[in-house]
């Protein structure tokens, strides 16, 4: 007799567990389970995030999603827009918190004349109606405003003024001028208070 050690054949592999269903095996089975899974929650972060902007989006409980991600897009691009134009402009001064008047007389030849400028700041507590009461302590002086930059906040206001006389000529000196603009911010400014700086 043959040693039943010699001629042993290896033992048969398993056959691979069928899913009962499909003909798929578990390991499949368990792959597309987790794939599947991972793919529900992936749908719900997207439908969560596009709630979101539903709710950010004017009039877009009625839009297809096509079309909101197209209006986001847009609003996206606009706001890129403007923070650009607002990166370029120069940033409005806050208000010191110090009550301040400066002003200064520049001069600059034209082609038949030399022109005055004045650039007067003035710093003090806002209130109703000062913008329009330095107006006309510049019209009571003859001045024309030119460019006026102004700033407001907590309670606090700074306005810069380019100045000239409406005539084109200062008529009194750089000097004189200077103090007599000086003197009437001061008056609309701090009215309660009486200042002699010149």
């Amino acid at each position: 007799m043959a040693s039943m050690a010699s001629t042993r054949q290896p033992p048969p592999t398993a056959a691979p567990e069928l899913s009962s269903s499909s003909g798929r095996s578990a390991t499949e089975a368990r792959s597309l389970k987790v794939h599947s899974e991972a793919e529900r929650r992936r749908r719900e972060r997207i439908n969560g995030h596009l709630a979101t902007l539903r709710r950010m989006m004017p009039d877009a409980n009625q839009m297809d999603k096509a079309t909101l991600l197209s209006s986001v897009v847009s609003q996206v691009r606009h706001l890129k827009r403007k923070a650009a134009e607002t990166a370029t402009q120069p940033p409005t001064p806050i208000p010191p918190e110090a009550n301040e008047i400066t002003v200064r007389c520049y001069t600059a030849a034209g082609d038949d004349r030399t022109t005055t400028h004045i650039r007067a700041t003035v710093s003090c507590d806002d209130r109703p109606g000062l913008f329009s009461n330095i107006a006309g302590a510049f019209r009571g002086l003859g001045l024309r405003t030119l460019r006026a930059e102004l700033a407001s906040l907590g309670g606090r206001a700074h306005h810069v003024f380019l100045l000239c006389n409406k005539d084109g000529d200062v008529g009194a000196g750089p000097r004189a001028l200077e103090g007599t603009v000086w003197q009437a911010l001061a008056q609309v400014a701090f009215p309660e208070m009486a200042f002699d700086r010149w």
